[in-house]
């Protein structure tokens, strides 16, 4: 229960807040971030250069569709007022007014009044309109007008106040703030008869049209003056706008009526039938208080506010219906019904009738597709399918997810995709006769079909099926054709069916099946016209829509040429829905979906009007004419000027320096970098949909380097022959330098070596002598020291021989005696270790080298090699070893063999060279 109450409550929530939204004209709004300036914009012109000039407070504003520029006047002044006439644009301000030129792509003021003594010191006087008159220009303030014919200034004052002058029927009227309306005649003021009802009225607008005089009043409605009656406009719009205090109004093209209101915004009036829409702060405008309408050449609007600037483009074939309080949400389908429109969008199904947007009731949730057939209209939901048909709403099935529906190409059935497979509607008069496909329960989002008993699937998120199913519905195969073609990227896949024919769009590439190969095939005509597709639509059989590079274009096909006409961007900027673009045929006008509304847009082929455009070019702010020359390294802003705003602004495209790529002009700006030094030339083409034709071009040069200048590279020149020839004399002097230090250093080299060599010869030779002196030394030591021992001990003993035989005479005592003292002077067995440890120690060097090369020697061999190193005899050495003569030769015998020695090798010679 408490869930039907909210739904009550949010239904009629939704029914008391969705009356005001209407299918409106596209509007473009410029605020002070755009143009850098105050917020009112008194006055609009544009003018013959057909850029757009405002006077916005202290600044005279100026754009060309590309750029802003600002100027304030000398003094800086309010500007009031300004006016076109020829290449001046006049501007009036306080105390002042002159006019402004163009010149080197800036504007320059030339004041009138300078000089002159055209305002009295007391008046307070400011000039609130200026217009042409009888070949001379009026300034006209609230209580003078100042007239200008070129060369002088006539002032005339008012004898009241009043709130603007009019020219209607070649006369001055003068509306009087309270004594109602005069005219100017020969100089003279004379007050217009039977116009009493406009008395105390402030009147900002006198129109006449169709032999009618318009009295537009701030607050007491319109007046209308017809057959010398004056009386009430009799229009239902008459009473509203008199609270809304009109500040402005204008009629223009195709019977209309604009008027521009202090509080509620513009209202545009058709004259044929009577119909009027609103626009105000609560759908497009940035605010509702409009102080000035001006008109462009294509008869479009533009609007000075309270605080900024709106173009309005009342004769486009776009219109746009737009959803500012959200409510709405994404419209992901709309379709026209006979007395308004139909929308599905992600809160549910709204109808739009008698400028009233309602929610359907009980159709809250996601709405995915509308689709007509004949008078009734088929709509997917998230929660089922309805039918709507004779204003009334019924739900036809309980399938989640129609997302899209396609009329089969063989009969006249129907095949709707949905979140879990495919239904199908033979019966076109009754849709409530429907089957499902069995045995598919996949979410299916395209589908198409050209043979019997055979579908193709797309899959919601990857994947291309090739759905056989029999007379039953019955699925007997599927297929997946993506995977079969070793087709990796297959997500998103789209199906397009062109002139019968079945393509495919996977990756950004176009497919379609080649049955004999029973594979996808590349498709040659749509991968050369197409590339760079994210979306598609079909229109009927010759035409439809690509959203191709980010770009929105309506394709025409003629055979087998594409005539593209490319959908600005500003209308649908960040404003499709990506995957889900859909386009309903109404009549001459195709509704595209949105993600606030939709657009209504008409396409005529009549031909594309010549197109002339106007290039300034600016290299850091300074104008660069044709063929001039640029500084190196900076940058070249390009200006392509159209002088056209709407819908009829063409599509420009360029390239640079004979280049193959065509770059489209984004927003009439083209940004160069980093260019060659030399010559360059930009070409502006237009495109008609089939052919790219070259409208104009731009050439300049761009300046070489600083540092590749001709005085640098002269400069250049002389320090590289100055740096070769000093490199040429210092490598001759290094040279030279080379070669006698090398031959110094070879000389030093060579008394070096032929030193080193003689001090090292000299230290062997001394090194050797002192082995040979060592060797001889050791030797003499040992034969001294034996020799010593044994002259020592003989000379004792020889001594004491005689010490006996000259004592003793007895021969027997004597005998004994001699024995003894043989005996006692015979070497001890200490002094014989003393003796033998000092030769060890005299020749340790010679005994550890013979150890060492021999050592199969006993240590009685060593003590025998060193007497005999020695040079000890036989004899000699006998009593040191304390053998017999014939033992120390029969050691030596052995030792040679030992040693290994030859017959004629001498064994002390061999010993000394150990």
């Amino acid at each position: 229960m408490k869930t039907k109450l909210l739904h009550i409550f949010f239904f009629c929530f939704l029914s008391s807040q969705l009356f005001a939204q209407e299918l409106l004209p596209f509007v473009e709004n410029y605020n002070k971030s755009n143009y850098q300036g105050d917020n009112q914009i008194w006055n609009v012109v544009q003018g013959n250069d057909n850029a757009m000039y405002f006077a916005n407070n202290y600044y005279l504003l100026r754009y060309d569709g590309v750029k802003w520029e600002k100027y304030t006047l000398p003094y800086k002044t309010i500007i009031r007022s300004i006016m076109v006439d020829g290449d001046r644009i006049y501007s009036g301000s306080y105390q002042e007014f002159g006019y402004w030129s163009r010149k080197n792509a800036k504007m320059h003021y030339v004041s009138i009044t300078k000089g002159k003594k055209v305002f009295d010191a007391k008046d307070n006087e400011e000039i609130w309109k200026i217009f042409k008159f009888n070949n001379k220009i009026y300034f006209q303030s609230f209580n003078s007008i100042f007239v200008f014919d070129g060369k002088s200034i006539k002032k005339k004052p008012f004898p009241f106040l009043i709130s603007y002058c009019f020219v209607i029927d070649n006369q001055l009227l003068i509306a009087s703030v309270e004594k109602g309306i005069f005219r100017l005649t020969n100089g003279k003021i004379e007050k217009v008869n039977g116009l009493s009802l406009l008395e105390n009225n402030v009147i900002h607008a006198i129109q006449k049209h169709e032999n009618k005089v318009y009295f537009f009043t701030k607050k007491s409605g319109v007046y209308v003056f017809e057959n010398n009656v004056l009386s009430p406009w009799k229009s239902s719009l008459n009473d509203i706008l008199k609270s809304a205090n009109i500040n402005v109004a204008q009629f223009i093209q195709n019977n209309k009526l604009v008027i521009g209101t202090a509080n509620k915004g513009v209202y545009i009036l058709d004259l044929n039938d009577g119909s009027y829409k609103n626009i105000n702060r609560n759908n497009v405008l940035m605010n509702n208080s409009i102080l000035s309408i001006g008109q462009d050449s294509e008869n479009d609007l533009w609007l000075g506010l309270d605080n900024g600037i709106t173009h309005i483009e009342v004769n486009s074939p776009i219109s746009i219906f737009y959803d500012s309080s959200g409510i709405l949400g994404s419209v992901y389908s709309v379709a026209s019904t006979p007395k308004g429109y139909l929308m599905a969008s992600n809160h549910g199904i709204f109808k739009y009738e008698d400028k009233q947007l309602s929610l359907i009731q009980n159709t809250q949730g996601q709405a995915w597709n509308i689709s007509k057939i004949k008078d009734q209209y088929l709509i997917g939901h998230n929660e089922g399918t309805y039918i709507y048909k004779n204003d009334a709403l019924s739900k036809l099935s309980n399938i989640n997810g129609g997302w899209n529906l396609t009329k089969s190409g063989i009969n006249n059935s129907y095949l709707q995709a949905t979140y879990s497979g495919v239904v199908v509607y033979n019966n076109s008069n009754d849709l409530k006769q429907k089957t499902v496909i069995t045995g598919i329960q996949k979410p299916i989002k395209y589908l198409a079909q050209n043979r019997k008993n055979e579908i193709w699937a797309a899959d919601n998120n990857r994947g291309l099926y090739r759905i056989l199913y029999n007379d039953d519905y019955v699925t007997t195969k599927v297929e997946n054709v993506t995977q079969r073609s070793k087709i990796n990227n297959d997500f998103g896949v789209k199906i397009f069916e062109f002139r019968n024919e079945i393509l495919f769009l996977i990756d950004n590439s176009w497919y379609t099946f080649n049955s004999i190969a029973n594979q996808l095939v590349p498709n040659e005509l749509f991968n050369t016209n197409f590339k760079n597709v994210s979306d598609i639509v079909a229109i009927d059989e010759n035409h439809f829509m690509v959203l191709q590079e980010g770009l929105l274009y309506h394709i025409s096909a003629q055979g087998t040429k594409f005539i593209k006409n490319c959908i600005q961007e500003k209308y649908y900027k960040g404003k499709i829905i990506n995957g889900n673009l859909k386009v309903f045929r109404d009549k001459n006008s195709y509704l595209l979906n949105l993600d606030d509304g939709f657009i209504s847009m008409e396409f005529k082929y009549d031909g594309k009007k010549n197109v002339n455009v106007k290039i300034e070019a600016f290299n850091d702010d300074i104008l660069v004419k044709n063929n001039s020359k640029i500084n190196h390294n900076s940058e070249l802003r390009i200006n392509v000027i159209s002088g056209i705003y709407g819908a009829s602004k063409p599509d420009l495209f360029y390239k640079i320096n004979g280049d193959k790529v065509f770059f489209p002009v984004k927003e009439g700006l083209i940004l160069l970098n980093n260019l060659n030094s030399g010559s360059n030339d930009v070409t502006i083409y237009s495109n008609d949909g089939l052919n790219y034709n070259r409208i104009t071009g731009f050439q300049f040069v761009v300046a070489r380097a600083w540092y590749f200048s001709n005085l640098m590279i002269f400069v250049y020149l002389i320090l590289i022959g100055l740096i070769l020839y000093l490199y040429y004399k210092w490598n001759k002097m290094k040279y030279i330098q080379k070669l006698e230090l090398q031959k110094e250093e070879l000389k030093h080299q060579k008394e070096i070596m032929e030193m080193e060599l003689k001090a090292e010869n000299e230290l062997n030779i001394q090194e050797y002598e002192k082995h040979i002196l060592e060797l001889e030394l050791q030797t003499k030591s040992s034969e001294v020291a034996g020799k010593s021992l044994s002259i020592a001990k003989q000379s004792e003993m020889i001594e004491n021989i005689q010490n006996i035989l000259d004592t003793e005479s007895d021969f027997n005592k004597l005998k004994s005696e001699i024995k003894k003292a043989i005996k006692i002077n015979a070497v001890n067995k200490h002094e014989w270790e003393v003796f033998e440890t000092n030769l060890n120690q005299i020749n340790n060097e010679f005994i550890t080298a013979l150890s060492k090369k021999y050592p199969q020697l006993t240590s009685k061999d060593i003590k025998l090699c060193v007497y005999l190193k020695m040079n000890l005899s036989s004899k000699e050495i006998a009593p040191m070893m304390n053998i017999s003569f014939r033992g120390v030769e029969l050691h030596r015998y052995r030792l040679r063999k030992k040693l290994g020695l030859a017959q004629d090798e001498t064994l002390s010679k061999f010993l000394l060279s150990i």
